[in-house]
């Protein structure tokens, strides 16, 4: 099997060297050393990479995949079976990311028709900082 530089693995990839060596760093792909100290990859870390890529535009943090990764042997690449069991695993917190941003888009289509010109009935409004004791950020729109 032949194996891939860093560059071609980037160009197949579409991700870029920097990112692939972070990877890398974080154990999510592996890598040979040539004697000139070169890193080779072998074809499956593609597979591996479109895994990772495809996890992060769900929404997935890096320590989920990872998480993800883990339960894999390290010798293979994800499966079709191994992606349908991930994917069961991610399902809540996917569903919960989706309500979320449907609260999202449905206070903003208030804002929108308000104008969000007066403060006084925006109702993303809080200017006594009346609920700090929910927690940090945006608690309306997180659903706290």
């Amino acid at each position: 099997m032949a194996e891939l530089t860093i560059g071609d693995l980037s160009e197949r990839s579409g991700i870029a060297t920097s990112a692939i060596r972070y990877y890398e760093d974080r154990g999510l792909v592996t890598s040979r050393r040539t004697t000139g100290n070169q890193r080779r990859y072998e074809r499956p870390m593609l597979r591996r990479l479109a895994f990772i890529r495809t996890a992060q535009r769900v929404g997935l943090s890096l320590e989920e995949i990872e998480a993800a990764l883990a339960t894999l042997p390290s010798s293979r690449t994800p499966t079709k079976a191994d992606w349908s069991r991930l994917s069961r695993g991610w399902r809540p917190r996917l569903d919960a990311q989706i309500a979320q941003l449907e609260r999202l888009r449905d206070t903003l289509d208030s804002c929108i028709g308000c104008g969000c010109l007066s403060l006084r009935r925006c109702s993303l409004s809080n200017p006594d900082d009346v609920v700090a004791p929910r927690g940090p950020g945006p608690v309306f729109l997180d659903g706290h």
